[in-house]
């Protein structure tokens, strides 16, 4: 079987990882003690509604619990969502998350796509207003975007909104990387939240949760939470993933200094590539993207590092390699390597 996406640690003597776009900090302890002390209830059947954590995401997001439905990591939330609308035709950009074309694929949606340019910096442009007509049900956009990192202006993402209103299509805008960006307030689709937008979020890479699965989505119609509540499997998140999660909202020092961390060193790591002209794309979140003519991720992995090879994103090649941004340390090991393969 063919692994598509990064993290694959399992299959190799790997000591780095910079396949995965996690959290450096790792989970935080007040949720690793919270784990612990709450095994001994491992042994019943969880809330199907998970109604304790909606409650404080509620709270969290100043959104009705109605419109808040959990599930077992972001990517069980997009098939259900594919699933409960099954929508004949679908616009998604590429290079993006594959999940969204494989669950798309599954429910044999017509698939337009949106070429971000590499030319233009992979940033999105306004000729996506071209193609959002009456016949289209469904857009799905990352912001920011995987693999490229970018953001999707204020600007146009309010007109994004306003047209899939207009339109009555269904606007699927992934968020699970927003929590990396500085000032993320200013450029999140809750700001512009209507009866056709469901914003897709996770504690994964925030919180470093990524082997629990918790993932939720907002939605702007309790009617179109209730189809995705019911779409899924009855108990779709787990007693630790629930648990996990609650705590994990009461840490805003440490969401702060991630997005401290992640600042400072993503500048470290774009500012060494410049260094070795290695030509990448700035980033408003925790990865940043490379362009190589060299197969760096084979070299490297003689390093026992991994590093992700973006060829089987649409819209690109062999040649572009993302890279999460880690903690110092680790991202010093990373330049120091790159320097030897490159430089000899």
């Amino acid at each position: 079987m063919l692994n598509k996406h990064g993290g694959d640690i399992y299959r190799k003597d790997i000591i780095y990882d910079f396949s995965a776009n996690i959290n450096p900090l790792g989970m935080p302890e007040n949720v690793k003690n919270a784990l612990t002390n709450s095994i001994d209830m491992w042994d019943k059947y969880p809330d199907p509604y998970c109604r304790e954590l909606t409650r404080k995401l509620s709270e969290e997001v100043g959104i009705s619990p109605e419109n808040i439905i959990c599930g077992n990591g972001a990517a069980d939330l997009i098939y259900r969502i594919i699933y409960s609308f099954n929508p004949r035709n679908a616009v998604i950009c590429t290079p993006s998350f594959s999940e969204y074309e494989k669950a798309l694929n599954e429910v044999g949606s017509k698939i337009i796509t949106y070429n971000l340019r590499e030319e233009n910096d992979f940033i999105f442009e306004e000729k996506i207003f071209d193609i959002l007509n009456k016949n289209v049900d469904i857009l799905i956009l990352a912001s920011p975007n995987n693999p490229t990192g970018k953001i999707i202006s204020p600007e146009i993402l309010e007109r994004i909104c306003r047209k899939c209103s207009e339109n009555n299509i269904i606007f699927l805008c992934d968020e699970c990387f927003m929590d990396f960006v500085k000032e993320s307030g200013k450029f999140t689709a809750r700001n512009f939240l209507n009866e056709n937008i469901i914003i897709l979020k996770a504690f994964t890479k925030i919180y470093s949760m990524a082997g629990l699965r918790l993932g939720y989505a907002i939605f702007g119609d309790s009617e179109k939470a209730g189809s995705v509540m019911n779409a899924g499997q009855f108990w779709s998140v787990s007693m630790p993933a629930q648990i996990a999660g609650i705590a994990a909202l009461e840490e805003d020092d440490y969401v702060k200094n991630t997005l401290e961390i992640i600042e400072k060193e993503r500048n470290f790591l774009q500012n060494e590539f410049m260094k070795l002209n290695i030509n990448f794309y700035s980033s408003d979140a925790n990865f940043i993207l490379l362009k190589c003519n060299l197969p760096l991720d084979d070299l490297i992995l003689k390093e026992k590092i991994l590093i992700r090879n973006c060829g089987n994103f649409k819209g690109l090649n062999h040649h572009f390699f993302r890279i999460a941004v880690r903690s110092h340390e680790e991202n010093t090991v990373l330049i120091s390597t790159l320097r030897r393969i490159l430089n000899g």
